[in-house]
């Protein structure tokens, strides 16, 4: 009979393990999710750990055992939308189409990613989050996937060759950077197109 029971046990902390981490995963989730809807609402300074503990349902003991503090909480929120805006931009680019085609989409998906964050956020919680490091990581990672698409442009004939895709990469963002002071999603596509003439051959 131990020979049947012993394989039995030796499965049962896989499974224990995996319920553990989806309950973690979920809770934490949660966390995110109530402090940006807090912050959102009521400002960073006005957010304390009480309130988040209180709107997401948990302790105040168990919301320490995952976040030291309301500015640890900010910067992991931070993180995974930064993630999840470069996976999608990720995958615009990798839709079928030319390279133009493909530039213009993932500057199109990127502009409106910066028109959406337009008056989220205040002050004090804009000075925090541009001091993550995430954030450089990410504009490089942003900015070498723009230069292969105006690279590959270059190659087809499509762009125009006479600037570096280094240089014209950084326009790109620099020039799309103002998407988030726009008052529409209408006049965020007109900036790209604007942004696009600057790229296209010279007759």
């Amino acid at each position: 009979m131990s020979c049947k029971i012993a394989p039995y046990i030796q499965r049962v902390p896989r499974l224990w393990n995996s319920t553990i981490e989806a309950h973690r995963r979920a809770v934490r989730d949660a966390i995110l999710q109530t402090t940006d809807a807090l912050v959102a609402d009521h400002g960073l300074r006005s957010v304390t750990m009480s309130q988040i503990a209180e709107q997401t349902g948990i302790g105040r003991a168990t919301l320490y055992k995952y976040f030291p503090d309301v500015e640890a909480i900010l910067l992991a929120w931070h993180e995974r939308q930064i993630a999840g805006h470069l996976e999608h931009l990720a995958e615009v680019r990798d839709r079928p189409g030319g390279a133009g085609e493909r530039l213009e989409a993932v500057l199109d998906a990127y502009a409106l990613i910066s028109h959406g964050s337009h008056g989220h956020h205040d002050g004090a919680l804009e000075a925090l989050l541009h001091r993550d490091e995430q954030v450089g990581r990410a504009q490089h990672q942003l900015h070498e996937m723009i230069r292969e698409l105006l690279r590959a442009g270059v190659a087809t004939g499509d762009l125009r060759n006479d600037v570096a895709p280094d240089e014209l990469a950084s326009y790109c963002l620099h020039a799309l950077s103002a998407a988030n002071a726009l008052p529409s999603k209408a006049a965020v596509r007109r900036l790209v197109k604007v942004t696009l003439a600057g790229l296209r051959p010279s007759d």
